[in-house]
């Protein structure tokens, strides 16, 4: 299974080009382009899709499964959510040594309905730690849109209830998400203001896997989307009700 994010790449290059090479970064199941934005080097990530011995993982870890410690890419899961937790521990350590450092998690949309993400958001909140929820919100939980399995049309709304801060930005705008980046990550690493969450709102030109026929999307949405006349800021979840 080889999940690709060929739409999303200006949110992982928006993010990672703000951070510090010390600073962690914690990816999903579609994390090949959010390695590379961090330092990764592409040779080794390419030989460990490959299942290569000279892949980062010596080709036991595979697609999903990418770890690049020296760039500060700690690791990516096909665990739905798996890595929220993970992303806290990073934070936390980061905050009683007294560095200057941010913890980074990378989260599609439908992982903001697990358990963990809500405890987790939590935690972070009663202990200040600076970590950084950034929601990629393509749209879709695997197959189905968000229509079909959430009432919440912006997860941001949900995040300010713990008076976190929260901003929902255009996905598909690498300015848009470095300056919403560029807020986040001093104030939430120098001030001890706790965690922040950013929601950008983007679309992948692939289906769920490489080879998915993705008969459960219009064509005709995917083509307004490649021309660039469907902004991110306006949806599919409308789209998708109809």
């Amino acid at each position: 299974m080889l999940h690709l994010g060929i739409g999303q790449e200006a949110v992982a290059v928006g993010v990672c080009s703000l951070l510090e090479n010390d600073d962690y970064v914690f990816g999903g199941h579609r994390s090949h382009g959010h390695a590379i934005a961090k330092g990764a080097d592409i040779n080794k990530l390419m030989a460990e899709i490959a299942g290569r011995a000279t892949g980062y993982c010596g080709g036991k870890g595979g697609s999903m499964h990418i770890v690049a410690k020296e760039t500060g890419f700690i690791t990516a899961t096909g665990v739905v959510g798996g890595t929220i937790p993970l992303a806290l521990g990073a934070a936390f350590a980061a905050k009683e040594r007294k560095k200057h450092q941010v913890a980074v998690v990378f989260r599609r949309r439908r992982r903001s309905s697990p358990g963990r993400f809500h405890e987790s958001l939590n935690i972070a909140s009663l202990w200040k730690l600076p970590v950084i929820f950034v929601c990629e919100n393509n749209g879709y939980a695997e197959f189905t849109p968000l229509s079909a399995h959430t009432k919440i049309e912006r997860l941001g709304a949900a995040c300010e209830d713990l008076r976190n801060s929260a901003s929902t930005v255009d996905g598909n705008d690498l300015f848009a998400v470095r300056e919403a980046m560029t807020k986040a990550v001093e104030p939430s690493a120098a001030h001890g203001k706790g965690p922040i969450f950013v929601e950008c709102l983007t679309h992948r030109m692939r289906g769920h896997y490489e080879g998915d026929p993705a008969k459960y999307r219009e064509l005709s949405q995917l083509a307004e989307w490649k021309k660039g006349s469907h902004r991110a800021c306006r949806p599919c979840a409308r789209k998708q009700e109809r």
